[in-house]
């Protein structure tokens, strides 16, 4: 069966549809593991179009609430609502569907390690059964060409590529079924600088060209103050702050003030530093 998937306008336009410009609403969601409290009574909405950041000390639970927005875990109370659609009272087609207009990028990659590149992109394509093969190679070629890798290194397995190769790797393979919503988890986290750098701009330039919402989890200030239109802030299991990186100066909390000192560092230091062209070639070594 021969299908192609649609440039993400339609669906776009079409989810507009209610709820306002909020893709994501996380209501009171609470979190709790025996006596462990994680997360209480916690609250965030994500605008649509936004790059939203969520920071937060170790162990404040931010890979947690991530891990319930994409349906991997179930909060103890409270609800997480994707476009507008409370994504753990779905039954199992319905909310498969509404999994599908989100991607993510974990943070170590979580590629396959037996499959190729190729076949780790064209994963989620095969499980939908609606594409044949030469269907899927077309596809799966220009998800590599979006994160700027070449066909050939659709042959490569994940143990020969570098850090910086994986990331973008995953990020293709998120970007497969073209979602409205990406999300990331420390999506800089291991790279050197300059990979860093050229990363980060990458991720703009797809924001802009496919029209994403973005939300990504970091502790990394420079990846922050670069990509970041909000910040949402976890601490005392709430989120504390959801408000502009300059507004922070604004919020009376241990953790903000701490963390703002080297906020504002950053955004001085921006204001004169050059963009990293982002189409410019990544040299890394395949091992």
């Amino acid at each position: 069966m021969t299908a192609s998937i649609h440039d993400g306008t339609a669906g776009r336009q079409a989810s507009q549809e209610a709820h306002d410009d909020t893709v994501c609403e996380v209501r009171n969601v609470s979190t709790v593991y025996g006596d462990l409290v994680i997360h209480k009574d916690l609250n965030l909405k994500i605008r649509r179009g936004e790059v939203m950041a969520l920071v937060g000390g170790s162990g404040s639970g931010k890979t947690t609430l991530l891990r319930h927005i994409v349906g991997l875990t179930e909060p103890s109370s409270g609800s997480i609502l994707l476009f507008g659609k409370d994504l753990h009272r779905l039954e199992r087609l319905e909310k498969q569907r509404l999994m599908n207009r989100f991607g993510m990028l974990f943070q170590q990659g979580a590629l396959f390690s037996a499959l190729s590149v190729f076949d780790n992109i064209a994963f989620l394509l095969r499980e939908l059964k609606q594409f044949d093969e030469p269907t899927i190679r077309k596809l799966v070629m220009h998800k590599l060409a979006l994160v700027e890798l070449e066909p050939r290194h659709g042959e490569l397995l994940p143990a020969q590529l570098s850090g910086g190769m994986i990331k973008r790797v995953g990020l293709a393979r998120a970007l497969a079924l073209e979602p409205e919503l990406l999300m990331l988890d420390e999506p800089t986290a291991g790279l050197d600088p300059d990979r860093s750098n050229k990363f980060v701009e990458l991720i703009k330039k797809l924001k802009q060209t496919l029209g994403l919402t973005v939300l990504f989890v970091t502790h990394d200030l420079d990846t922050l103050v670069s990509l970041a239109d909000r910040v949402a802030v976890l601490a005392d299991k709430k989120i504390i702050a959801a408000c502009s990186l300059h507004a922070l100066a604004d919020i009376d909390h241990p953790f903000v003030v701490n963390f703002f000192h080297g906020v504002s560092n950053r955004l001085e230091r921006n204001v004169k530093r050059p963009d990293v062209k982002a189409n410019e070639p990544e040299i890394e070594k395949v091992r």
